[in-house]
């Protein structure tokens, strides 16, 4: 792990990926229909830019559901890091509720294996998503999670939620500890 240039940054900030960092298509397996959320390229290059690492976590219940391939999947990431950029690290969670796996958000298994790979103490990381299940994984981790809220977010999970945030740009903000209009974000 590299030296930080300001201790009081995270070591990581992980995107949950449909609805926060892409618009949310039902079991999307098409490359095609990858549609970035607004302000994300800038949000994402933003922490690159302050040299925090960044990851995705994303559970993928149509791959047990049979309604979506491991191949599938793996074009759709191509996708978004051809139009988001390279992340250092992807954690997909491929089994359904009822599968009781520990990956699955929120349990803590997609946090936990994301900071694992990417050399990151948990608890000086922040998980950016749109529903409770991000915020609750980031709580099970020891993380921070920041809730950027959409129009499926229940306001249950917003009442419950530490952080919110309410846009990409703004999440991001809050993770690297600056003010809105503070500058690094566009």
């Amino acid at each position: 792990m590299s030296a930080r240039r300001d201790p009081a940054l995270p070591e990581a900030v992980l995107f949950d990926r449909d609805g926060t960092l892409i618009e949310d298509v039902p079991y999307n397996g098409d490359p095609d229909a990858v549609r970035p959320m607004p302000g994300a390229r800038a949000a994402v290059d933003a922490v690159r830019s302050a040299g925090v690492s960044v990851g995705v976590v994303s559970n993928q219940s149509g791959v047990t559901r049979g309604l979506l391939t491991r191949a599938q999947v793996d074009a759709v990431r191509l996708r978004v890091e051809t139009l988001l950029g390279p992340f250092g690290v992807w954690a997909v969670c491929p089994h359904g509720p009822e599968d009781g796996c520990r990956c699955r958000k929120p349990a803590p298994g997609l946090v936990v294996a994301a900071c694992g790979r990417l050399g990151v103490d948990p608890r000086r990381t922040v998980v950016i998503g749109d529903i409770g299940s991000d915020m609750a994984a980031a709580a099970a981790a020891g993380a921070r999670g920041v809730l950027v809220p959409t129009p499926v977010t229940l306001p249950a999970e917003v009442g419950a939620a530490t952080e919110t945030a309410h846009d990409l740009r703004a999440a991001v903000l809050e993770a690297l500890g600056r003010a809105p209009g503070a500058g690094g974000v566009r």
